[in-house]
């Protein structure tokens, strides 16, 4: 990359910096409402969908102040963003040759300023989940374990991860542990066995981790845990630990057709990383298998899949898509792990039309939560 170019991207690197500042600003300017109730239900009262996070930080205080949710939540986004640049230059190398495609997953508007935005809701923690098992050897059966024991967690943390980030990971355990060895009874029995046991955890979550008592007394018992339990307006999203799955499928129904609109405004935005995509497509045609190639692109398909099912369900598209783009970002970093037969030309940081995308995916802040921006 000549000299010429190389300032642009620097640049925008810079510009990246800034512009995450503004969203982690700008979101301590907003109410914390389902993040903040987060950190107050725990399992006082028995076994409690999405109550993982507030059971440990009940571990560690009785209060919960509202300034614990960005904390905690800027807190594991600082590390769940250092160990991707670990990562990173582990798969890819970090200098100013790589700097466009770290600029084009890095500081795309879909994850880590999403992220951000987005701060104190669960996302994030299966992102961060997927690149430690990126990072750490796979060379034994303790590695699938691990895989699920993390799975595990992430589902109590929120049901919906089975769907958003388990079969990112599930795909990152194929491709990393079960390609890189001859197939074993004991392989093939531990891996069914750790996903039929993430499927009754769903299940059992999302239909037997239903509150005990009324929401009047939940509500009553969550400002017993409020440092200041006069910020009621906090627990108004209180009801979706009732809501039945019934209601979040027809309330996703009921505003299909408002969230539509907003298709092509994520086409557009996909369209912007062309250049990503691109590497991708050329890191995947370079695998040396062809049975390697089917198996990802079939990864592909199914965490893809999981993610229609998710919007058929739940409303929070802008969430969804940014969550899938991080999903694709990781299975580029899993890919790269396997046998390749050819070198793979990362983004040419010295063509002119990928400089302007580039500087539009910049400065682009984030992509929102149900909606577009």
């Amino acid at each position: 990359m000549t000299g010429a170019y190389a300032r642009h991207w620097r640049a925008m690197l810079a510009v990246n910096a800034a512009v995450m500042l503004g969203v982690f600003v700008h979101k301590l300017t907003l109410p914390p409402y389902i993040p903040y109730i987060h950190l107050l239900v725990d399992y006082h009262h028995g076994f409690i969908k999405r109550a993982l996070i507030g059971a440990v930080v009940g571990l560690f205080t009785t209060k919960v102040p509202v300034w614990l949710v960005f904390a905690l939540a800027g807190g594991v986004w600082l590390i769940t963003f250092a160990l991707f640049v670990q990562l990173f230059r582990r798969m890819f190398g970090l200098d100013r040759n790589q700097l466009p495609l770290f600029i084009f997953t890095a500081g795309s508007p879909f994850v880590f300023k999403n992220f951000l935005f987005t701060l104190g809701h669960f996302d994030i923690y299966g992102c961060l989940g997927a690149i430690v098992l990126l990072l750490i050897p796979a060379s034994s059966l303790a590695y699938v374990l691990l895989a699920a024991l993390i799975s595990a967690l992430l589902v109590l943390i929120h049901h919906i991860h089975l769907l958003m980030y388990v079969p990112t990971i599930t795909a990152i355990v194929v491709l990393r542990y079960y390609l890189a060895r001859p197939l074993t009874t004991r392989d093939v029995v531990v891996g069914a066995i750790a996903l039929l046991g993430l499927g009754a955890l769903f299940l059992a979550a999302q239909f037997l981790g239903t509150m005990p008592l009324a929401e009047a007394d939940f509500v009553t018992y969550l400002k017993t845990r409020m440092v200041d339990p006069s910020r009621s307006d906090l627990l108004q999203f209180a009801y979706v630990w009732y809501q039945p799955l019934a209601k979040e499928v027809q309330d996703t129904w009921a505003r299909l057709p408002s969230n539509l609109l907003g298709v092509p405004v994520y086409a557009l935005l996909l369209w912007l990383h062309l250049p990503l995509w691109r590497v991708f497509k050329q890191v995947v045609d370079a695998l040396g298998e062809p049975r390697h190639r089917q198996i990802v692109i079939a990864a592909l398909g199914m965490i893809s899949l999981a993610y229609l099912v998710m919007f058929a369900m739940v409303f929070d598209y802008s969430r969804w898509i940014s969550s899938w783009v991080v999903c694709m970002v990781l299975m580029l970093h899993a890919v790269r792990t396997l046998p390749a037969t050819k070198p793979v030309a990362l983004i040419d940081g010295d063509e002119r039309k990928t400089t302007i995308l580039g500087w539009i995916v910049t400065v682009i802040p984030r992509v929102g939560i149900i909606r577009p921006f």
